[in-house]
């Protein structure tokens, strides 16, 4: 069960996987040529209430309010590219870490 206690861990960890995935996948699948279509990548997480402890954590660690409900963290990989392939392989390596842990968690992108 996540709780304010064991975020942060499980929050850290799931961004080194996010990068991690990041970097391979523009190292090895775009040759580290930042083309083909640009745009956005995040993850929802769904359940957590922002004025919960747990929710205000997440919050000091950059996630915030979606429009779409829940909280939302942009770019978890933190790669510098534009490529929409490259962060979408972040988030969902970030997503798939929160789901393990037993959040409610689903990635997202859009097209720049």
């Amino acid at each position: 069960m996540v709780t304010d206690q064991n975020f942060q861990d499980i929050h850290f960890t799931a961004l080194d996987a996010a990068k991690t995935a990041a970097d391979k996948f523009y190292q090895e699948k775009l040759n580290g040529q930042d083309m083909y279509a640009c745009g956005f990548a995040w993850v929802n997480v769904y359940g957590v209430k922002g004025n919960t402890k747990l929710g205000k954590l997440m919050k000091t660690l950059g996630f915030r309010k979606s429009y779409e409900g829940g909280l939302q963290l942009w770019n978890p990989s933190g790669h510098p590219c534009q490529n929409i392939d490259t962060k979408e392989e972040g988030a969902a390596a970030y997503a798939k870490i929160l789901r393990e842990a037993g959040l409610q968690a689903y990635s997202g992108s859009r097209m720049d």
